[in-house]
């Protein structure tokens, strides 16, 4: 039976996934600062479920859990990083004490659990590790640096993490959602509080943004993760939601015309032969 370790696991993608890795007949650890909302869940698989509550930025809480996660179950399969939020200003409005958490929370946090399930793993020589991104890592919204920034930082952790990790068994697969109807644009969204006129019609439209149509299903996402996580090659990198797949082969598109644009002056930089 495998046994995934979920964090963010009380709301949005994460409670889907726990949702649907139980139904499945899977051990889960519902990872999450606030527990109350995984009562139910884990009332209804009893035998299955395991409550934790973990905040990413703590290191002993982190420690705690994936021990007793592994006194509970005898060992971790899968780590799922999804516990994160976002964060809304102009690069030249954010504030450092929101800046830095917002970095602790989506990367440090991940950083932390990697590092905590990986002697468990690497002693296996198995295991898969799933990291919660967003198309905000390459699309980039302006209002949304910080929060783009932390999801490229968590991708390009990934990258190095897979080539390391595969050699010993271990697979690392990035997932990048595209809008999926959770509350994510609401109460896991924080907004710098301070202001600047000149970035109204840029970063401010972000800002004052409200979002329920998001056209992605959040319980269709779970499933999605679950068939990549447990697939015989799990993929690096995998997109979710039409939305996702078309916004970012339009990032790659203006990527490639700049690339074909300023070919001759990247070239021009090598020294001479002779």
């Amino acid at each position: 039976m495998t046994t995934w370790f979920i964090t963010g696991a009380s709301r949005g993608l994460g409670r889907s996934l726990a949702t649907a890795v139980l139904d499945r007949g899977d051990n889960a650890v519902l990872g999450a600062r606030n527990t109350d909302a995984l009562h139910d869940l884990a009332g209804q698989h009893p035998t299955t479920a395991m409550i934790a509550a973990v905040d990413v930025t703590d290191d002993a809480q982190v420690a705690d859990a994936v021990r007793a996660a592994e006194d509970r179950f005898g060992r971790i399969d899968v780590l799922v990083n999804n516990a994160g939020y976002g964060y809304r200003a102009a690069v030249e409005e954010g504030e450092d004490e929101q800046i830095r958490a917002v970095f602790d929370t989506n990367v440090f946090g991940p950083v932390r659990l990697i590092k905590a399930v990986l002697p468990g793993m690497r002693h296996r020589r198995s295991g898969a590790i799933v990291n919660i991104s967003s198309i905000g890592a390459r699309a980039c919204a302006p209002g949304s640096g910080y929060y783009s920034a932390t999801k490229a930082a968590l991708e390009g952790l990934s990258g190095s993490l897979q080539k390391e990790l595969k050699p010993l068994g271990i697979s690392v697969t990035i997932v990048e959602p595209g809008a999926f109807r959770t509350d994510f644009s609401g109460s896991s969204i924080r907004i710098s509080e301070t202001e600047i006129d000149d970035y109204a019609e840029t970063a401010g439209k972000r800002r004052a943004r409200v979002e329920g149509t998001q056209p992605g299903d959040p319980d269709k996402a779970a499933h999605a993760i679950i068939q990549a996580a447990t697939a015989s090659e799990p993929p690096t990198f995998l997109l979710l939601g039409t939305d996702a797949l078309q916004a970012i082969r339009g990032v790659a598109a203006a990527e490639a015309e700049q690339i074909n644009t300023w070919e001759h002056l990247s070239a021009s930089t090598d020294l001479d032969k002779g």
